[in-house]
């Protein structure tokens, strides 16, 4: 099965930190877009991987 969401635990597992983090940054309106559905807050993957994108460094 290929995941296409991940919750708060699982994405902070994928880059090293604390869910607090993720916590923080909802509320200050910044990190990568999630849905909260019923309570739960979910990241889509294309999300994730858009962040990822748009804050990566070349070295040099």
């Amino acid at each position: 099965m290929i995941l296409s969401h991940l919750n708060q635990v699982q994405l902070s597992r994928r880059w090293s930190m604390s869910p607090r983090t993720l916590e923080r940054w909802r509320w200050e309106k910044t990190g990568p877009r999630y849905l909260k559905i019923g309570g739960r807050v979910l990241y889509r993957l294309q999300d994730i991987e858009a962040y990822e994108a748009a804050h990566s460094r070349e070295l040099g």
